[in-house]
């Protein structure tokens, strides 16, 4: 996987970088992503969480947790608790605002955290949840290792991830809504020059489908599956230890 990277007249590395665009664009996520997908993205996180259910996970980790929509979603599953981890603060400061606001942080607790050196046990977890956070981490192989140390035997991964439509026509309409139209609206709402072009940079970047599956095969991940979603515009995949 070539490594992408949201500001590069900048020598800082990848994990820097996407630390800087989203506390940059925090303010405006929530609004961007429902828009920018038509809200879709919602019905993909209950989507997942509909997976996470048959494994009834009682301790859950949400990496990338941004706002912590996906923790949020992952409530239905019933956890005893459920731990938010992302290397932005600007996107914490905002999840955790909302979490107040709600009177779920109790359930739910965020922290600043790297998805590739994280602070907890080996065998802590139940599952792990990612939405759309994979393609962001900087060593992507030593991510999934790290995930796969914290994850309890017979734990689960579940990944909800951009992938690439391949049928014609809709993947002509995608690559040019995703290319020119999504980039120059979250320009003009986000403020940020580059956040939206980086989006679909990293997403073509991203070894999705098969090639993922078989990155979580050689890693020791069993019963490997990827589900796409909207004629291949995401994908959910899923992995046990």
């Amino acid at each position: 996987m070539s490594t992408v990277l949201p500001y590069k007249n900048k020598e800082t590395g990848k994990k820097e970088q996407v630390a800087e665009m989203f506390n940059n664009i925090s303010p405006k996520y929530d609004f961007l992503n429902h828009f920018l997908s038509f809200g879709i993205d919602i019905l993909w996180r209950k989507k997942a969480v509909k997976i996470l259910k048959n494994y009834h996970p009682a301790t859950i980790l949400d990496i990338a947790t941004g706002t912590a929509d996906f923790a949020i979603e992952a409530l239905a599953v019933k956890p005893k608790k459920i731990i938010g981890i992302d290397i932005s603060q600007g996107m914490l400061d905002f999840g955790i605002a909302k979490l107040k606001k709600r009177g779920l942080d109790k359930i739910i607790s965020l922290e600043l955290g790297d998805s590739e050196n994280m602070r907890f046990d080996s065998n802590s977890f139940d599952a792990v949840i990612v939405s759309f956070g994979v393609r962001n981490f900087e060593n992507l192989k030593k991510g999934l290792e790290e995930i796969y140390r914290v994850l309890k035997k017979d734990g689960v991964l579940i990944v909800l991830e951009f992938s690439k439509p391949t049928s014609f026509p809709f993947k002509q309409f995608y690559q040019f809504y995703f290319r020119y139209i999504l980039p120059t609206l979250g320009k003009i709402i986000s403020k940020d020059n580059s956040a939206y072009t980086y989006l679909p940079e990293s997403v073509n970047a991203f070894p999705n489908g098969k090639a993922f599956t078989d990155l979580l095969d050689e890693l020791n991940y069993k019963k490997t599956k990827c589900k796409t979603l909207t004629l291949g515009v995401s994908s959910i995949y899923i992995g046990e230890k």
